[in-house]
């Protein structure tokens, strides 16, 4: 496969480089990495990419592109270039590979492995970043134990020097998964697999439109040949009726069973049908269920003439979303920094995310554990093999069960709990609502929605909500039950009791960002003179400025991140022709969550936070760098503001000081990407986020009536894992003034930022934190 010379494009990155000098030479001096891409593309490993080849040279590295794979390797010459700051520009928004994959026959002979330790020696190679899937990454691993012995024979072939063996003894190598269907087991979350889950419900939502139309039912498969993650997230994000996995093939009988829940959410108001199969979904006795098998079913069982879609390479197409932005740059360049610290004696890793955080893995055992799912699924040890996926994947197959377990009128007499949203839009409002009602339903609660948060309480606009109510409000925007920011003044919490007490309302779960938090928390600390609001209280973190303790992300925050990002590219392209500074201001307040990760997303030269403030000195650094990159030829240098990052450096001062400053060198935009943020559909992760926050909360009602307890709390995600926090301490764990968390977890990150956007001088002290697993 031929291989082109990649254009040196000009995004929004700094063009000052470090001297480089043609492959192989010996004008700048440093270790010698390369990178590859092998196995399936995945949305974001262009991402990776960029970060591996900028954060070596960042650390004073050299950085190869290997194409097409290990193929380059094997052929050498061309088939493996030395990379400059500018060669990996302007291809974060690109899905695919820019260097190339495909799968290498002569790689998987001993004499291939041979010939491409040759190519890579030439060049003083004895690093490798590998992304890929489990294949390419035992193939790594293979080389890498090979190593010694393959020099040994090309010195014994007198093809390299005694000087060239002894210079490079070991082979250091860092594996990052690519892979759209989140298989490799030790990882939450594997590169291109929330882009690929983007695509699935993109199409969902527009054929449920459709379906719903004519009281249709459609059969979708989706990829996941030995991984059921991809189809059971799209079943519980797109608001599918049935799904089909590896890990869990049904019960005899099942044909029938299907036929029956389907008729059964027809008959609770539904009125389109959506069952999603694996494309490797089996039944019991080892036979596939394919779409054309559960169209015969359907139809004999229902006499409907069901649709069949197969999504196929679309799920692997298009626009990275955010989070395979952001995620795959700091996996790219905590890889770096591993293969830099590894040595001799340091086992392969695997850089994965554990708990929302990085993490090493073990890649010979990574791989082990991975490969034995098939085998337990072979052997029909199903039990186990989704017990290998992790926790949450079991969890995952019951909380699909109950959301699509067509439930009648709770029984008299059961506890009435009311739904209720405070503060700004977040998207994922009504997927956390519609959650609330058919999981309170499962539990034998009745679910109460109150419209127009607190001002709709006081008003009494509040009704029973059955489980037809919430039919179609998984994937959409804005929020059914309407939102205020207003919290209940003290003149008006006699009126919000007199309602708690007029409707019989055991509990109250409010949804939404800080002002819930704090109406829950002024509701707790009036119980002695109000005797209605000795009820458990339990707030659900929505916002998009994910600035709520006691949670590392918040519902809304990911779909607004997306939102931002997509703006971001396209004020970026309106920059193509003409040599321009934007300064983009984006929401979040006092928290800089937004700004930093959509400036890490979207490529970023500098992002200003209230964390850090915006300083004078900063601005002069600011402006010098503008002029120096621009002089030698930048078209655009994007700046990210965070909306209260200054009182007084304001997003139109900075533009006006850099336009004053900058002459006629370059001109100066502002771009406010305002309510955008807050509009659209839900995101899928906020989606399947809204609904395990609100299982959660469900079960914790459940237990406080069985205990007869009324906590005052709030539920939240923290490394991965649901918790609980007492909302009596609220002062403590929020700094209620600047309205966010006393400890955010993502300014760990902060150092990233610089690292893609400047060459540095190679010796920079910062590391991201990566946990050994």
């Amino acid at each position: 496969m031929t291989t082109q010379r990649l254009d040196r494009e000009q995004d929004n990155t700094t063009s000052e480089q470090a001297p480089q000098g043609p492959a192989g030479s010996s004008e700048r001096g440093g270790p010698r990495i390369g990178v590859l891409t092998s196995g399936g593309d995945a949305q974001g490993m262009n991402a990776a990419v960029r970060a591996v080849v900028r954060g070596a040279i960042h650390l004073g590295a050299r950085p190869f592109a290997i194409y097409e794979g290990y193929q380059g390797a094997v052929d050498g010459g061309p088939g493996i270039r030395e990379m400059t700051w500018d060669d990996v520009g302007n291809i974060m928004h690109r899905g695919g590979t820019i260097i190339g994959t495909a799968r290498c026959a002569a790689f998987r002979e001993r004499e291939g492995r041979r010939t491409a330790a040759k190519n890579l020696l030439e060049r003083g190679i004895d690093r490798l970043v590998v992304i890929g899937g489990d294949g390419s990454l035992t193939g790594t691993d293979l080389f890498r134990r090979e190593w010694p012995d393959l020099l040994r024979e090309l010195h014994e072939r007198g093809e390299i020097s005694a000087e060239t063996m002894a210079a490079h003894p070991t082979l250091m190598v860092a594996g990052i998964v690519g892979s759209i269907d989140n298989d490799l087991v030790g990882t939450d979350m594997t590169i291109g697999t929330d882009s690929a889950l983007h695509r699935i419900i993109e199409a969902l939502d527009a054929i449920s439109s459709t379906a719903a139309s004519h009281q249709r039912t459609f059969i979708v498969e989706v990829m996941g040949r030995h991984c059921g993650y991809l189809p059971l997230s799209a079943a519980i994000a797109g608001g599918a009726d049935a799904v089909f996995v590896p890990e869990d093939p049904p019960r005899d009988g099942w044909e029938e069973r299907l036929c029956d829940k389907l008729a059964a959410a027809r008959a609770a108001g539904r009125r389109d049908s959506i069952v999603l199969v694996a494309e490797g979904a089996l039944d019991r006795q080892g036979e596939r269920i394919d779409v054309d098998r559960l169209h015969d079913v359907i139809e004999r069982g229902l006499g409907e003439d069901a649709r069949i879609t197969i999504l196929g390479h679309v799920q692997r197409g298009g626009t990275p979303s955010a989070y395979d932005r952001w995620m795959s740059t700091l996996l790219g360049i905590a890889a770096v920094q591993d293969v830099l610290a590894a040595t001799a004696d340091s086992p392969a890793h695997i850089i994965g995310v554990r708990r929302n955080r990085l993490a090493r893995l073990p890649l010979v055992q990574s791989i082990e554990n991975t490969r034995a799912v098939a085998g337990y699924i072979k052997e029909g040890e199903y039990d186990k093999a989704i017990e290998a996926r992790g926790e949450s994947f079991g969890k995952a197959i019951g909380l699909f069960g109950a959301l699509t377990r067509a439930v009648g009128s709770p029984a008299s007499g059961s506890k009435r709990v009311a739904i209720l949203h405070c503060g700004g839009l977040a998207p994922g409002m009504n997927a956390a609502s519609s959650a609330a009602v058919r999981l309170g339903l499962q539990a034998g609660l009745t679910p109460l929605g109150v419209s127009g948060g607190f001002p709709g309480l006081l008003k009494g606009a509040v009704g029973e909500l059955d489980w037809a109510d919430v039919e179609g409000w998984m994937g959409e925007g804005g929020a059914e039950l309407g939102t205020r920011r207003r919290l209940p003044t003290q003149e008006e919490l006699y009126g919000v009791a007199r309602s708690i007490e007029a409707h019989n309302i055991d509990a109250l779960l409010i949804v939404g960002g800080f002002n819930a938090y704090r109406s829950g928390h002024l509701l707790a600390t009036e119980r002695t003179r109000y005797p209605a609001f000795n009820i458990p209280i339990l707030c659900v973190p929505a916002s998009i400025d994910n600035n709520l303790p006691g949670s590392e992300l918040s519902i809304g925050a990911d779909t607004a991140l997306n939102n931002a990002v997509w703006a971001l590219d396209r004020v970026k392209q309106s920059a193509s022709a003409s040599r321009r500074c934007f300064v983009a201001e984006v929401m979040g307040r006092r928290c800089g969550f937004l700004a930093f990760m959509s400036g890490l997303a979207s490529g970023a030269e500098r992002v200003y936070l209230n964390e850090e403030g915006v300083t004078l000195a900063s601005l002069v650094d600011e402006i010098e760098e503008m002029k120096a990159v621009f002089d030698a030829g930048r078209r655009l240098y994007l700046v990210v503001r965070n909306e209260e990052a200054s009182e007084h450096y304001t997003t139109n001062v900075l533009a006006r000081l850099f336009e004053e400053e900058g002459g006629d060198s370059f001109d100066v935009r502002e771009a406010h990407i305002g309510h955008l943020q807050q509009g659209g559909s839900p995101s899928p992760f906020d989606r399947l986020l809204a609904t395990r926050l609100v299982s959660f909360a469900v079960d914790q009602l459940v237990e406080q009536f069985e205990r007869g307890r009324r906590d005052a709390a709030f539920v939240g995600l923290v490394e991965g894992r649901m918790s609980v926090g007492n909302l009596a301490h609220l002062p403590e764990v929020a700094d209620l003034t600047k309205r966010r968390p006393v400890d955010q977890w993502w300014m760990q990150f902060r150092p990233a930022i610089e690292m893609m956007a400047r060459p540095g001088d190679g010796h920079d002290p910062r590391r991201l934190p990566m946990l050994d697993v």
